[in-house]
């Protein structure tokens, strides 16, 4: 019993020992200035950015001017003078069809007209010398003007069997062939003018008092996710569809390298007004009961302060109140951090330093 009695005796010395030296470590390390433990955070500077307030919609885009090329007449083709996907200048030819009684018309045409002339100026001879009256001479300037109207006439069907491009722009698939009779509902390829594209796109009818002409836009297509296609608006309709309340607004994007083509899919934003404010981070902004807060590291603490949020974007906030420009806030360890000030360890700060050195 004794024993036992001596065994435990020497454990609660032991024990009450070691609190001893514990409480006497701590408070000799409070003494020598280093207080509670700090803690690691993260932090960046606040900064002023460039907020946008935007209006997101879908559109479609289509070419500057658009095309189904097809005859005027029905005819073979003789010969064709493109192939799929050239690009083309207006004017330039790009089928004939056959025109052997096309030219020996306008030959016959043109046969008449100077016989016609020959005549007219007989008659005005005569008229001169007294041979010949005045009514005679007017049926002269009739046949006349009839014979160069039957040449111009003769002209124009001759244009009819080639068919030009109407204006600068891409072609599509060719869809005839040397030989084919083709009709005026024949499609011979389509053309488009893709060098400027018209982005059409739907608006919903509250957000008309925002839109005007010269706005900038911002696009992007799935086929280029990586790039970003700038353009203005250049009209609004002028009628809201009474079904979906919404209203056509047209974009003009310009493509110079032809990347953009008619029928894509395009996310459009327009972008109504710019402006700079301080923005910061979105996980350095702790929400609690209804309130919005930020950690500020100043001097090695860390204070808990008050702020009121704008506009919100992909990865960051606007602070329109309680931040200046240039103060750190914590973005990693917000949840290790009190309500009262605390000291911190800047990780951000002591990696700079430690790179600058």
């Amino acid at each position: 019993m004794n024993s036992g009695r001596l065994v435990l005796g020497a454990i609660f010395l032991a024990l009450a020992g070691t609190a001893a030296w514990l409480l006497m470590a701590d408070g000799a390390a409070t003494e020598r200035g280093r207080g509670p433990r700090a803690v690691s955070v993260v932090t960046t500077p606040a900064t002023q950015r460039t907020f946008t307030d935007i209006v997101e919609a879908l559109g479609t885009a289509n070419a500057r001017e658009s095309v189904t090329l097809t005859s005027r007449v029905s005819d073979t083709v003789r010969e064709v003078h493109f192939s799929d996907g050239d690009i083309v200048k207006a004017g330039q030819v790009l089928v004939v069809l056959e025109d052997i009684e096309e030219k020996a018309q306008l030959q016959e045409a043109e046969a008449n007209l100077r016989e016609a002339e020959r005549s007219f100026r007989r008659i005005e001879n005569l008229v001169k010398q007294g041979n010949a009256s005045s009514a005679a001479l007017d049926t002269e300037r009739r046949r006349l003007d009839e014979a160069r109207f039957r040449v111009d006439a003769s002209a124009a069907r001759l244009a009819d069997q080639r068919i030009k491009a109407p204006f600068d722009g891409l072609l599509g698939l060719r869809q005839i062939s040397e030989g084919t009779l083709i009709t005026p509902n024949t499609p011979i390829t389509t053309i488009d003018a893709i060098d400027t594209i018209k982005l059409d796109f739907s608006v919903p009818e509250r957000f008309i008092a925002t839109l005007k002409p010269g706005q900038d836009v911002e696009a992007k297509v799935s086929a280029y996710p990586d790039r970003l296609f700038k353009g203005v608006v250049t009209t609004i309709d002028s009628r809201v569809d009474p079904v979906t309340r919404s209203v056509i607004v047209r974009a003009e994007i310009p493509n110079e390298d032809h990347a953009l083509r008619p029928g894509l899919l395009m996310r459009v934003e327009v972008i109504n007004r710019s402006w700079q404010a301080i923005g910061v981070p979105e996980e350095s902004v702790v929400p609690t009961g209804g309130k919005t807060f930020v950690f500020v590291v100043k001097d090695g603490e860390a204070e808990r302060r008050e702020v009121t949020l704008g506009l919100r974007r992909p990865g960051y906030v606007e602070v329109t109140r309680g931040l200046e420009a240039g103060e750190r806030v914590v973005t990693e360890g917000t949840m290790r951090l009190g309500r009262m000030g605390m000291k911190v360890i800047d990780m951000a700060a002591d990696k700079a330093a430690g790179d600058a050195s």
